[in-house]
């Protein structure tokens, strides 16, 4: 007599992070300060400051609460936040969530009625996220500036640019910077009319 034992079932494979990859800051905790580690990180709670955790996940729950620019590799957002999101993979922004703040990320998704202001950069991913390049707050159509002065000030400018901007932020200030010459030329020359 032969035993034919039935051929062993797989066992399904799941790609969720479960409780004991991820740290979990509850519904009554309040933090404020920096947020630093090396694990995932899971907020129903409400944190102020500063959540660093590259090279892993960042989920703020749904009752979660936070004022903080955050640094990671993945970012999801089910509750509200408030600061600068940086990641080196993707940000979520689900249905219930809501952001207020500036995404530098390679991929983002916002889900139908979610919420949702401030600027998107998509970057490369792998690629160093650089800070980005301080504004300039001059209002060059109201100035007049004469060729030399005008080259000079483009050049400053551009030398304070060159260390952090990436060649399309130096590309877009050209172009700003251009159509306001032009638009001060215009003026000038309607004046004269």
């Amino acid at each position: 007599m032969s035993t034919s034992e039935p051929p062993a079932m797989p066992r399904p494979v799941t790609a969720t992070t479960t409780t004991s990859d991820q740290a979990t800051i509850g519904k009554s905790l309040v933090i404020k300060g920096e947020v630093t580690g090396s694990e995932s990180l899971y907020i129903d709670g409400r944190v102020e400051g500063s959540i660093n955790l590259s090279g892993n996940r960042v989920t703020i729950g749904r009752n979660g609460v936070v004022a903080a620019n955050i640094s990671a590799r993945e970012i999801v957002v089910l509750g509200k936040v408030r600061g600068n999101l940086t990641a080196s993979d993707r940000v979520d922004i689900r249905s219930d969530g809501s952001l207020t703040g500036d995404v530098v990320a390679a991929r983002i998704s916002i889900e139908d009625g979610a919420f949702f202001k401030g600027g998107i950069d998509i970057r490369k991913a792998g690629g160093a996220v650089a800070s980005k390049p301080e504004e300039v707050t001059k209002n060059v159509s109201s100035a007049t500036p004469e060729p030399a002065i005008a080259e000079e000030r483009r050049s400053a400018v551009r030398r304070s640019l060159s260390d952090s901007a990436t060649v399309r932020e130096r590309a877009s200030f050209e172009v700003r910077f251009v159509f306001g010459v032009l638009r001060a030329a215009e003026s000038r020359r309607t004046k004269l009319l």
